[in-house]
Formats: structure tokens, sequence, C-alpha cells
């Protein structure tokens, strides 16, 4: 018996077979691609904890518009991202756009983002946004548009703010352009609070949230399907209840399942039993132990507050248990929200949204690793 490729995805940025829960999304993404007018789709923002599928998002939403006819410029946060997208533009428009006229870079680097360095006697200086405009201007007659997608936001990095800021001029000027941009939460909301930037604040934005269950079990489903297996009734609602909305865990626990009897028609509860036990400490170590990192002893506390509750918590109990102002707890419930740790439940009340985060936390408290005091 041959036996089928694992269709579940969790390496970084790899694009699922099914992906869960975004079908709004990508829907009006694809409308916003193929009309002839604006739409606000174009320049959106999304938001999401680490794991909630923010990469794999930007990539199906590239290979789509570019089935739409557009050209995808693909780029990290990075030092270095406008050269690597002026490359990237160039490369993927080599058969629209004529070649470089003798421009011959003798430095690269930071301080040449507003001017390039030329030899002697050669073309005349030129910046990233003059070259981006003659590329731009030999594709529009052509109806073709450029998508930039950036990931992990950086609202520190300057190339950056001047891409989102160069992105403005070329919409004022009526460019065929879109600007999907990917970051955690805390990162887009400093972005936003960027003056130079200020127009995104009236972009489209998106935050990345729990999947449903129902999705995510369609997800299970579907992929498994895909690579010519069934899956148990049982083992499903198992594995939906262990993923918990989360889509970084529904690759794992599918994936790791799936290895467990490869040459099975059907994955079983003991597949998924012994998936969802790897898929676990996987999440604590390239989810749990990073995001626990970034915490502030404040934001600590908070979160360790809230154990005292069995589900939901009340912002009025935790002002009570950490002896703060209503201000200050509020700045805290804000950053939590922001990193994806917690999320509101209904005006005054938040709860846990990250997988697992809550035993996590338990466990370092339990074993001393965890020091609360102020």
């Amino acid at each position: 018996m041959s036996i089928e490729e694992n269709p579940f995805t969790p390496s970084f940025g790899e694009i699922p077979v099914y992906l869960a829960d975004r079908r709004e999304i990508i829907d009006a993404c694809s409308r916003a691609f193929l009309s002839e007018r604006r739409r606000p789709e174009l320049t959106t923002l999304f938001s999401g904890a680490r794991g909630t599928g923010k990469t794999a998002l930007l990539s199906y939403l590239a290979e789509l518009a570019e089935q739409s006819g557009w050209i995808a410029v693909n780029v990290t946060a990075l030092p270095g991202m406008l050269d690597d997208a002026e490359i990237q533009l160039r490369r993927n428009a080599a058969h629209l756009i004529s070649p470089e006229s003798g421009l011959s870079v003798a430095s690269v680097g930071i301080p040449d983002l507003i001017s390039l360095s030329v030899s002697e006697g050669e073309a005349p200086r030129s910046n990233w946004r003059s070259r981006m405009d003659d590329m731009l201007d030999q594709l529009s007659p052509q109806g073709i548009g450029v998508l930039f997608t950036v990931d992990e936001v950086d609202p520190t990095l300057d190339e950056m703010v001047q891409l989102a800021a160069f992105y403005q001029h070329f919409v004022r000027e009526g460019r065929k352009v879109a600007l999907l941009m990917a970051g955690l939460p805390h990162n887009i909301s400093s972005l936003l609070n960027n003056k130079t930037v200020s127009f995104l604040r009236r972009s489209n934005r998106r935050a990345l949230d729990r999947i449903p269950d129902g999705e995510v079990s369609a997800a299970l489903v579907r992929t498994a399907q895909a690579g010519n297996r069934d899956v148990d009734a049982t083992a499903l609602a198992a594995a939906t209840e262990s993923i918990g909305g989360f889509p970084f865990m529904l690759q794992l626990v599918g994936y790791y399942a799936w290895d467990e009897s490869p040459q099975a028609n059907t994955l079983d509860s003991a597949d998924f039993a012994r998936g969802i036990a790897i898929a676990q400490q996987e999440m604590t170590y390239r989810i749990l132990d990073a995001t626990f990192a970034e915490l502030s002893p404040g934001d600590l506390r908070f979160a360790a507050a809230m154990l005292e509750d069995e589900k939901d918590s009340r912002i009025a109990d935790l002002v009570e248990r950490l002896g703060r102002s209503s201000s200050v707890v509020a700045q805290y419930r804000k950053r939590l929200i922001d990193a994806g740790i917690i999320g509101k439940r209904a005006r005054g009340i938040v709860g846990f949204d990250l997988p697992y985060f809550r035993d996590y936390l338990q466990e370092k408290l339990d074993n001393g690793e965890l020091l609360l005091e102020d």
C-alpha cells in the first residue's frame, strides 16, 4: 500500500490545504483585486498573536493577487526591505518592463534610501520612489497592479515606515497598488501611532482571532481527505477541543496524528492522542515560551491574578486583587489583549485566548518559576 504525503503544514508561513475561517477575508480581497475601482481591502493591516496564521494568509493572498493579474512583492520588515522590494518587482515584471538604462549602483544601505550613488558618467541620480514610479508607469497602461505584502511589522524600522509613506503617495497619484501588512497586535498599534503614516489609521484592519470549533473540525477533515484519509468522529471531537481554535495548533495536531499510522485509512483516537501530546510540547517551546519572555512583571501579575478565576475574570476583581488603580489595570489589560494572550468576553470581562497559556502560567507559578513581587 502506498503512503500518502502528510498534507498538514506546521512549517512557518506554508499555505495550508484548507485555510480555516478566512473565507470572508479571502473573498473580500479577491473582489478588490478584480475590481476596476479602488476598494478599501487593498490597504489592510492584519494583526494576531504568534501562530494565528498571519504569514500563511499573506502568502495565500499574494498568490490570489497574481492569479488576478497583479504582481506580488513580498517582504519582511527587516533592514534592506526596500532594496528587496525593488529587486523582486524588477524580477517579477521583467517580461513587462524595460531593463534599467545604464544605472550603476556604487553603494547600497540605509543612507541610500534617499538617493543611491551612481557611477560617474552614468544615469542621473535616482531614489527608490522614482525608480518605482518608472516601473509603475510602464505597468499602468497594461492594467497591471503591484501588491506589496509586509510580514512581521516592525514600527521601529525606518524602511518600513518609508514604504508605507511612499505607498500613500502612490495611492494619491491614482496608481494601481495594494499594501497588505501583518504583525503582532502591539506592533500594529505602535505603527498606527506613528504620525508619518497616520493615513494607515483609516485603512482596513482585520484581527486574526480564534477559529470556531466547527471550522477547526472542517479543516481537519478536509485536509485529511486531501491525503485520501478519513477522520474518526470521536477522534475529531477530541482533537478539535485540544486545538482551542488556534491555527498553528491545528496544523501541529493534524501533522503528528497523521504520522502515527500513515498506512491506515482513518485517523483514529490513538493517532490523535499521540499527536496532541507532541503538539502541546511544540506549542510550549515555539509559542508559549516566546510569548512569556516578552511580558513585563506587570503583565505577568495581571495574568496571574486571572488564575484565581475558574473561567473568565471581571476587571473590577482584578483591580482589587492587584491593588492598582483602574487606569493602571486598564493599561495591562490592553497590553495582554494586544499580545493575543487574553480577549474581551463582555463589558468589563476578559478571558485567556492563547491556548494552554493558563496552564502554562499556573505551572510556572506552582514550580516557583514566576515571581510576582512588585
